[in-house]
């Protein structure tokens, strides 16, 4: 159902990360990904708790987004910044896109000549990925999309969206349930659209 008046994103601001390894991260992200500097702040200091200096600097992440990062002056590095490795950790990651089989490639090229340790290149349905991780460790992906995404698509989501909620969430024993019973109640509920 349409909303009147609803407010409207316009697409992502800026994705911000800690770092403890300022030179490292400017390298990275300036040298290796090549992403123009846009902007830098420096502050004694913010808000109204207390706060440690910082800088906050921001790199061109395309289509008007940019990452930026926090470099606290004088703190302790937190343990395990990027979060545990393996699927958890790489759960949470930032995906940058390409328009062509020929940009991922170039990618995966310029990559490995920098000396960047990248995943093999993984589809999943509908799309192309690379996987690696900056100096912070914080995971990062270089997407292509392999075919165009309809309203089939979104209403396939819609529903497997409402399977999640009604059989992880407010359903009986929701612990004990599997992705067969999602399975299962999305095809129930694909069945009565007929």
């Amino acid at each position: 159902m349409a909303e009147e008046n609803k407010p409207v994103l316009h697409g992502v601001h800026h994705t911000a990360f800690p770092t403890w390894k300022p030179k490292e991260t400017v390298e990275f992200y300036r040298d290796t990904l090549g992403l123009k500097v846009l902007h830098a702040i420096t502050a004694k200091g913010w808000g109204r708790d207390e706060h440690p200096d910082f800088l906050h600097f921001f790199f061109d992440a395309g289509n008007g987004a940019a990452i930026a990062f926090f470099h606290y002056i004088g703190t302790e590095p937190m343990k395990d910044l990027a979060g545990p490795r393996g699927y958890l950790g790489m759960a949470r990651h930032t995906s940058w896109r390409v328009e062509t089989d020929d940009e991922l490639q170039h990618w995966r090229e310029r990559l490995v000549a920098k000396g960047v340790t990248i995943s093999e290149e993984i589809q999943h349905e509908v799309i192309k990925s690379l996987y690696f991780r900056d100096p912070n460790g914080y995971p990062l992906e270089i997407s292509l999309t392999t075919r165009a995404l309809g309203e089939a698509d979104a209403k396939d989501a819609e529903l497997t969206l409402e399977a999640m909620i009604e059989t992880f969430v407010e359903g009986d024993s929701p612990e004990s349930k599997t992705i067969e019973d999602m399975w299962r109640l999305k095809g129930e509920k694909v069945r009565g659209l007929s």
